[in-house]
């Protein structure tokens, strides 16, 4: 009988190819260029860098030079990717950029292309936002607001607002830096949208993609706990269970000793749902238990009260 078990695990792993358990070898395989074509000569700063994925290459190296990768003049970019696309905004130059498949183990060759950008008007250029990302949520006030640098700029406009830019004179922020990035603090609570430009004495850059962010400092609500119930005697594994609330993204679970003040190990744990199961202790151990909540802007909620269980 174990003869014929062992039998039909190696059938199953031969049929299943083992990618669950062996990582495949991505040497010899290719990376299929897709964009920016190669030789291209363009006036447009922001390009694409597009290719096609390999099924078995969990993330992407795309590098880029100025000059040529025998003869380096500078690395402007050197970067991993875990998509088959990325923008950056380039100066006028010559380029040439690269990209590979890589995973845990192994990686491909580099595929190679060459790339010159031609100086043009300000006029029909894209600003390239940076940082915060698009649907950004933040507990603090004070954000940070950056972006690339944009040949033939001067100085960048950024606008921040609540009402889709419909009205320049009701805006939230519309100000104007030398710099790659500015802070600004939010007066209130809610949601905003931001975009910036580039600008010149006599040339304005489009505006950039609109990105919103929400400042939320309200703290979840008090979590009550559920099962098992307080001060009950149960068998291990224990299933600790709360009820759910609908601002937390995640839930803090701290298991205590009978003292109250020595964690478990591993704990504080993170749980993404309203239960968490614990396997640890001793018979006869009584053992206390607390959770809170936290939500997507990583405000903390109060700790619900402290339940205990005494294990069989």
């Amino acid at each position: 009988m174990k003869i014929n078990i062992l039998a039909a695990l190696f059938l199953l792993l031969a049929l299943t190819g083992c990618k669950e358990f062996f990582e495949p070898s991505l040497e010899g395989r290719r990376i299929s260029l897709l964009a920016p074509a190669d030789k291209l000569e363009s006036n447009v700063y922001k390009q694409s860098f597009w290719w096609e994925g390999n099924e078995d290459a969990f993330a992407y190296r795309l590098q880029v030079v100025s000059g040529r990768f025998d003869s380096v003049a500078a690395l402007v970019l050197d970067t991993l990717i875990y998509t088959d696309k990325f923008s950056y905004t380039l100066e006028p130059g010559k380029y040439q950029w690269r990209v590979r498949g890589e995973n845990g183990s192994s990686h491909t060759d580099y595929f190679l292309r060459s790339l010159i950008i031609n100086p043009s008007s300000l006029n029909g250029q894209s600003l390239q936002l940076t940082a915060p990302g698009n649907t950004f949520v933040s507990s603090d006030a004070t954000i940070r607001y950056e972006w690339l640098k944009l040949f033939g700029a001067s100085r960048y406009r950024l606008q921040i607002d609540t009402n889709g830019f419909t009205d320049s004179t009701k805006l939230v922020l519309n100000t104007l830096t030398e710099q790659l990035s500015f802070t600004n603090t939010l007066k209130k609570q809610g949601q905003y949208e931001f975009r910036a430009r580039a600008e010149n004495d006599s040339q304005l850059s489009k505006w950039s993609e609109v990105r919103h962010l929400i400042f939320d400092n309200n703290p979840p609500d008090k979590v009550i706990l559920t099962v098992p119930a307080n001060k009950q005697f149960v068998a291990k594994p224990v299933k600790l269970q709360w009820n759910a609330l609908t601002d937390a993204e995640k839930y803090e679970v701290s298991v205590f000793k009978s003292d109250s003040l020595t964690l478990f190990a591993g704990y504080p744990l993170l749980s993404m749902s309203t239960s968490s199961n614990f396997d640890a202790g001793d018979a006869n151990e009584r053992i206390v238990w607390r959770v809170r909540a936290i939500d997507k802007a990583g405000n903390k909620g109060a700790f619900s009260s402290f339940f205990s269980f005494t294990l069989q």
